[in-house]
C-alpha cells in the first residue's frame, strides 16, 4: 500500500478547495470518469491496439455476429457489396470494432468520419466521390446529420448517384454523378433520432446489448496477454463486474489496474489489487461512481417522479449526457423507470441508498 499511495501524494499536495473545486468541475463536464462510456483522447491509440480485427478475436454480440457473418458470405459469393447497415446501441459496446471487422472480412478499405464533421453538402461530396469500388464507408452519429445533408445521402445509399444542384432560382441545374457501388455503416447511440427515410434505407440494423460479466471477464484475460501482463480469473472477473457492461470500461479498467500491479511489483495482476485499485478508483461492487450516486440519490429524494431538466440542474450536469451516459446501464440494471411523468427510483435504488421507499408507506 505504501507504493500505491506514492501515485496520490501529486493530489494529496493540493489544498482541499483546490481538489474539490476541481473534481466538482472536472464532474459537471464529464471529464476524468473512469467509467465514462466515451473515449477518451489519451486513450485513443491504446484502445485501437486492444481491439479485435477478427470474428474468431470478436466476443459477444452473438445473434449479431451471426447475422452479419451469413451476409458477408452470401455478399462475396455473389461477388457484390454488403448492404448498407446500421449499428446502434450505447457508447463502449463496439460499434466501431464492429465496422472494422466488416472490413476486413469483406476485404475492402474503410473511411471513417463523423456525422458533425461533415458541416456542408460538399463536404459529403468530397467524402463519396472519393470512395473507390466495394469501399466502406463508416460514419458515427449517424443522427446528428442534418437534414439537407440527409436528402443528398438518399439517392447516394439507393442508386449510387450524387445529385448536386450549381446556381439558384431559375437558372438552377442539377449535376448528375455516378459513384462506385459502396457500402455504408451507420453507428449511432440514438436510433429514435434517426429520421425514418434515413432508416428505411438500410438494409439491415443490428442493437448491441451490454456485455454479461463473463463475456467481459474474456475480454479482460485477452486484453492482458496483448498487454504484456498475466491476471488471475478472479480478478477479471472482479473487474468485468463492475465494467457496467461495456468493453470500453473494462478496458480503461484494466489499464488503471496495472498501472498499480506494476507498483506492487506483481507478475499477476492479483485481486487484492484490483479491488484496491477499485477502491482508490471510486467505482463500487456495481460498477457505479459518484455522478452515478448524485443522479440516483436526486431521484430517490424527490420521492415522485422528476422530469430530466431539474435532475440536469441538481446534479449539474447537461440532459444530453444524463440520456447517453448515466441511464442507460441504470435502465439496464433496473435502477430507473422512465415514465411520462419523469424519471423514478426503483426499490433497488431506495435499498442501495439505505433509504425509506415511500411506495411501501
Amino acid at each position: 500500500m505504501e507504493k500505491i499511495s506514492l501515485i496520490f501524494e501529486e493530489d494529496s499536495a493540493k489544498t482541499p478547495s483546490q481538489t474539490s473545486h476541481q473534481t466538482a468541475h472536472k464532474l459537471r463536464h464529464g471529464e476524468n470518469r473512469v467509467v465514462s462510456i466515451e473515449k477518451l483522447d489519451l486513450e485513443e491509440r491504446s484502445e485501437i491496439s486492444l481491439r479485435p480485427s477478427i470474428w474468431g478475436d470478436y466476443i459477444g454480440q452473438e445473434r449479431v455476429k451471426k447475422n452479419l457473418e451469413i451476409a458477408i458470405l452470401g455478399a462475396k459469393k455473389r461477388g457484390e457489396c454488403l448492404m448498407h447497415t446500421l449499428l446502434f446501441g450505447p457508447p463502449g459496446l463496439g460499434k466501431t470494432t464492429l465496422s472494422h471487422i466488416i472490413a476486413h472480412e469483406m476485404n475492402a478499405a474503410i473511411k471513417v468520419t463523423a456525422a458533425p464533421m461533415i458541416e456542408r453538402a460538399g463536404d459529403l461530396a468530397a467524402i463519396l466521390t472519393n470512395l473507390q469500388e466495394g469501399e466502406i464507408l463508416f460514419i458515427d452519429e449517424i443522427h446528428r446529420l442534418s437534414p439537407a445533408i440527409e436528402e443528398m445521402l438518399y439517392p447516394a445509399m439507393e442508386d449510387f448517384r450524387l445529385d448536386i444542384i450549381t446556381g439558384s432560382g431559375p437558372a438552377a441545374q442539377t449535376i448528375k454523378i455516378d459513384l462506385p457501388r459502396f457500402m455504408l455503416i451507420g453507428a449511432t447511440t440514438r436510433a429514435g433520432m434517426l429520421s425514418h427515410p434515413l432508416r428505411d434505407r438500410f438494409g439491415m440494423d443490428f442493437r448491441l446489448q451490454f456485455y454479461d460479466t463473463s463475456e467481459l471477464a474474456q475480454i479482460i484475460a485477452k486484453a492482458a496477454q496483448k498487454l504484456g501482463k498475466q491476471i488471475a480469473k478472479n480478478a477479471s472477473d472482479e473487474i468485468a463486474a463492475r465494467s457496467r457492461g461495456t468493453p470500453r470500461i473494462a478496458l480503461r479498467l484494466l489499464r488503471r489496474i496495472r498501472d498499480f500491479s506494476d507498483v506492487r511489483e506483481e507478475e499477476e495482476i492479483s485481486l487484492e489489487t484490483t479491488k484496491c485499485a477499485l477502491e482508490e478508483l471510486g467505482v463500487n461492487a456495481l460498477g457505479f461512481d459518484a455522478l452515478d450516486l448524485r443522479y440516483l440519490r436526486a431521484i430517490a429524494q424527490a420521492k415522485k417522479p422528476i422530469g430530466l431538466n431539474t435532475i440536469a440542474a441538481i446534479i449539474s450536469e447537461d440532459e444530453e449526457t444524463i440520456q447517453d451516459v448515466i441511464e442507460p446501464y441504470l435502465l439496464a440494471q433496473g435502477f430507473l423507470e422512465r415514465s411520462a411523468r419523469g424519471r423514478i427510483a426503483t426499490a433497488k435504488t431506495y435499498e442501495l441508498l439505505h433509504l425509506q421507499n415511500p411506495q411501501l408507506f
